[in-house]
């Protein structure tokens, strides 16, 4: 055989290979102690049992830390009971809708100038309430909704729930985030009212007195990240609701009235964010164009209401 004309090559003391031949060693694997030929204290000391190397742990993957240099300082705390919540249903939304974000702009001229003239008064006539462009864009998107229904419903299973109620939610900042109140019946208030439901409601929340009630149900939400100086973003959509609207910064720019004049005027970004599931582009770029057009022209707006 191979291992034994191999063996007889290899220099061993004849008890040695009598040795290996008796305990099946092959003497190629011997490890000699002293010199260069094999004896009968190698051939019993490869015939011993040899320790199993213990099997290598498996590498894990480095964490990633958020101190990895640990001179540079740093401040660890706990993410408040609200944070973790708001930041679980912004991932349920970004992970079970389809959203998209178209944008416009609307020349505020117009609102501003009725505001201005007719606030005063507006507060005399209700008790103090203050005119503000929040009632304004609300009043506009109940118009927008009324026009394009699909804006106003969302996905139950295999069902599109439209909804035939006009409850907006108005988003609120608070020390540990935004919150949605909700002005309930919105096409069924005036001006006044709504604005006043608005104060009431962002008042309870930076007191956080806001109950269940307040933030239950509504059907479209409303965000203002202009007061913060936002000039353009994208929302993200409120729980399952099809759609949302961003309001932000009021900025002077100079722009074209027709091909021989330009004019300053207080512009303000507009977008729309969707689930294209429900919603198409047409529809979408349709009801923010609406918005557009009734807030440029805010005496169609005290119409429609």
């Amino acid at each position: 055989e191979e291992t034994a004309s191999s063996n007889e090559r290899i220099q061993a003391t004849p008890s040695a290979r009598r040795l290996a031949r008796e305990k099946g060693i092959d003497l190629s694997k011997v490890k000699t102690q002293a010199g260069d030929v094999i004896r009968p204290e190698d051939v019993e000391s490869a015939a011993k049992p040899q320790p199993q190397a213990k099997p290598a742990e498996k590498s894990q993957p480095a964490q990633a830390k958020s101190n990895d240099n640990p001179s540079k300082p740093v401040v660890r705390e706990k993410l408040s009971r609200r944070r973790q919540t708001i930041a679980k249903k912004l991932l349920e939304v970004s992970n079970n809708t389809a959203m998209l974000t178209t944008f416009n702009e609307v020349d505020m001229t117009n609102v501003m100038e009725l505001r201005k003239r007719k606030k005063e008064k507006f507060q005399e006539d209700h008790n103090g309430t203050r005119l503000g462009f929040m009632s304004f864009f609300t009043k506009a998107a109940v118009a927008a909704l009324k026009k394009y229904p699909d804006v106003n419903a969302e996905i139950d299973g295999t069902d599109l729930v439209l909804k035939q109620f006009y409850d907006i939610g108005i988003a609120v900042s608070t020390e540990e985030g935004l919150v949605v109140p909700i002005v309930k019946d919105c096409d069924k208030k005036n001006f006044a009212e709504i604005e006043q439901d608005i104060v009431d409601l962002a008042v309870k929340a930076k007191e956080k007195k806001l109950g269940l009630d307040d933030m239950m149900g509504g059907s479209f939400t409303i965000t203002n990240g202009g007061v913060f100086g936002s000039l353009m973003s994208t929302p993200i959509i409120n729980g399952t609701q099809a759609a949302i609207l961003g309001m932000h910064s009021i900025v002077t720019r100079p722009i074209a009235i027709d091909k021989d004049r330009m004019e300053n005027r207080p512009m303000m970004y507009i977008a729309l964010s969707y689930d294209h599931r429900i919603i198409d582009g047409k529809q979408a770029v349709g009801f923010l164009k609406t918005i557009k057009d009734l807030i440029e022209n805010p005496e169609d707006l005290l119409l429609e209401s």
